[in-house]
């Protein structure tokens, strides 16, 4: 992710694809078969375990802390191995294994297998999500914002999509059908993201060059005594990880939570709530970033999260759950752009991958967290993902103290000062 100063035009160089828009729906549709499917259908599908198969509420907080954990693992394979995120035959390999997972939920009843087949899963889905950013980022780099925000509304349509069926098959069907038919609609997802274009490889030349202006960047920096900001990325980092924790709360148990106090389709419904609200979110947040601070509108996102996060298990009822849906929607997705996109912008060393490794061991801790709790329902798990989503938003206040709007980008070639946020925009990030 980088930031950059806005262009009144596109240039289309080599690499750029002759359809961005064709290239944001093959992206989209990587994201979500990889993140809206393979990783959240287990949401709606979690209460139907429930009462198909006597699932416990600790081991259904099991099953999901095994796929954030692969997911954990695929995203550091990404980050250590930098050749992955341009390989097509690992994407496709990727997106075949996420839906033979899905696949193979029902054939067994064996707690320990299921473990093994999500962990495998959120493998392959940070695998797809590492490649379909990259090429993101690579392909659409000279196009505004928007574009990569609306191929990240795929995890969204993801959820809706899968939401949706889920709902549909629940009145005349059972788990393991919910099961086969999010491996169908992953495999159709597959096949729309088949043809996406990884992030092409580096040319001697590229390489050359970009060893010449890091050296470069190096001497300019000592000599120019560029601004510490340690302090803003601790806040960051911190806001970030606890947001990890809270956010992977309500995106596990929300719609059992929603169902426990309203039973019948109501959670199944707010789940496909959750999904749209989702899909134009990223656009928005980072259109709002013209206008905004990122530190202003990350504090913002993470409020409105907290009170969405609350609202099913403070109130109850149907327009409750429905306004939890949209607000967490709304924001789970923005707050990551919005967090990758401040990490960038202060040019702390590896802010990307530091930031997520501190969110993926969030999502790991959160489910493990409230699992004593969950012998008592869910609306204490709510309550403290809220909870913690609050104290993120303090970190986020902290950071606002003397942020540095303004400080000094270093450059190959001289010290050069950096617009305004409303002057800038930022390419959308990943997360979850």
């Amino acid at each position: 992710m980088s930031v950059r100063p806005l262009r009144a035009s596109p240039a289309r160089g080599a690499g750029a694809p002759h359809s961005p828009w064709g290239h944001v729906a093959r992206a989209a549709a990587a994201l979500a078969a990889g993140m809206g499917v393979g990783r959240f259908v287990y949401t709606p599908i979690l209460p139907l375990m429930h009462a198909g198969v006597g699932l416990s509420a600790g081991a259904g907080a099991n099953l999901a802390t095994a796929n954030y954990i692969g997911y954990l693992v695929g995203a550091l394979v990404g980050i250590l191995v930098p050749a992955v995120v341009r390989s097509r035959a690992l994407l496709r390999t990727s997106l075949v294994v996420l839906t033979g997972t899905l696949a193979a939920m029902p054939a067994t009843h064996d707690t320990a297998v299921w473990f093994a087949l999500r962990l495998l899963a959120g493998v392959a889905s940070a695998l797809i999500f590492v490649i379909a950013v990259s090429s993101l980022l690579s392909h659409l780099r000279e196009y505004p914002a928007h574009l990569p925000g609306w191929a990240f509304g795929g995890v969204g349509a993801g959820i809706a999509l899968s939401g949706l069926l889920v709902l549909v098959l629940r009145p005349v069907a059972d788990w393991r059908a919910a099961w086969w038919a999010s491996a169908a609609l992953a495999a159709v997802l597959a096949v729309a993201a088949w043809t996406l274009r990884p992030e092409a490889p580096p040319t001697r030349t590229q390489a050359t060059k970009a060893t010449t202006v890091t050296a470069a960047t190096a001497a300019t920096a000592d000599s120019s005594h560029a601004p510490r900001t340690h302090r803003w990325f601790t806040a960051l980092f911190a806001s970030y990880t606890l947001e990890g924790i809270g956010y992977i709360i309500a995106g596990t148990f929300l719609v059992a939570a929603i169902e426990q106090s309203s039973p019948g389709p109501l959670g199944g419904g707010a789940w496909v709530l959750v999904g749209l609200a989702a899909v134009p979110s990223s656009a928005l947040w980072a259109r709002l970033g013209r206008r905004w601070s990122r530190p202003d509108l990350l504090l913002a996102a993470l409020v409105v999260q907290a009170v969405g996060i609350a609202l099913p298990a403070l109130i109850g009822g149907a327009p409750a759950a429905l306004v939890s849906a949209v607000l967490f929607g709304a924001t789970f997705i923005g707050v990551s752009t919005l967090a990758l996109a401040t990490g960038a912008h202060l040019e702390f060393p590896r802010s990307v991958a530091l930031l997520t490794a501190g969110y993926s061991v969030g999502q790991i801790l959160g489910p493990l967290v409230v699992a004593p709790l969950l012998h008592h329902g869910y609306q204490q798990a709510l309550i403290l993902a809220a909870s913690v989503v609050l104290v993120a938003a303090v970190a986020a206040a902290v950071l606002r103290i003397g942020f540095p709007h303004h400080m000094v980008v270093v450059r190959a070639t001289a010290p050069v000062r950096q617009p305004a946020p409303a002057e800038t925009r930022t390419d959308a990030g990943s997360h979850r």
